[in-house]
């Protein structure tokens, strides 16, 4: 099936994802569970923050007729702080970490076009990141705990910036 890897391939008789298999075989998926990871603990967030949200909206039924016309202060006075606080950590989970997203894929591509190696320091510092993202929350939506909050994430940007940094290493040096 895959005989075609060494020479020339018969393009009618592939697939299309046999296609883009030959054209971009990723042969490194080190910092794809990182990825994946943190974007299933993304979605958890969001069935969190559905979870708290939704019970205080129904219990309340005035939120819903005054949110068409209410700011989102207004709106978040309303809601409780322990209700609000996985919907803000989602929207943070929408920030900060599409520099990651961004920074792991594109060692990725470097790394599959043969242009670098991601050595295991790098992949630690990306497991790394995900956990203290996932702390991060934990800390946000379990108590809000405003110093601890901001500690883990300085610690998530310096982890960060550690590996920005390795991934210009590596295209610029």
């Amino acid at each position: 099936m895959y005989e075609y890897l060494a020479g020339s391939y018969p393009s009618n008789s592939l697939s299309i994802r046999e296609k883009m298999l030959f054209l971009h075989p990723i042969t490194s998926t080190s910092f794809l569970g990182p990825i994946i990871a943190l974007n299933g603990w993304t979605f958890i967030m969001e069935i969190w923050l559905y979870a708290k949200r939704i019970p205080v909206i129904q219990k309340n039924t005035n939120l819903m007729k005054s949110a068409s016309v209410a700011t989102r202060d207004q709106w978040n006075a309303k809601i409780p702080p322990g209700a609000r606080w996985p919907a803000d950590n989602y929207n943070h989970l929408m920030e900060q970490p599409t520099q990651f997203y961004a920074i792991a894929l594109m060692m990725t591509l470097l790394e599959r076009d043969g242009n670098i190696t991601i050595g295991q320091m790098d992949v630690a510092l990306a497991w790394i990141y995900v956990g203290l993202r996932i702390v991060h929350s934990f800390v946000h939506c379990l108590g809000n705990n405003v110093l601890r909050r901001f500690q883990v994430f300085v610690l998530s940007s310096f982890t960060l910036a550690a590996m920005t940094v390795r991934a210009a290493m590596a295209v610029f040096l």
